[in-house]
């Protein structure tokens, strides 16, 4: 019988390079708001790392929200058998 087909996330240390790629492009994103000028309506929106910020904790509302669906939107096991 055939190997089942290998991917290239199902190695470790390319799951370990993704991550910190993706860590070393946040940092760096982050670091460039400090030479950046930005053009902003709202004084708030225009302070230092004002979006990582925001898209964390909208990222996280996100999940949050989705958890409380989940737990409206459920349906038994058996659901479709009935």
């Amino acid at each position: 019988m055939s190997q089942p087909k290998k991917y290239w996330l199902d190695r470790s240390e390319n799951v370990t390079k993704l991550y910190r790629g993706l860590w070393v492009l946040g940092i760096t994103l982050v670091a460039l708001d400090v030479f950046l000028h930005k053009h902003e309506e709202f004084d708030f929106a225009a302070r230092f790392g004002f979006y990582a910020i925001y898209g964390f904790f909208a990222c996280v509302a996100l999940v949050l929200t989705a958890k409380l669906l989940r737990s409206v939107l459920m349906r038994s096991e058996d659901y479709y058998e009935r």
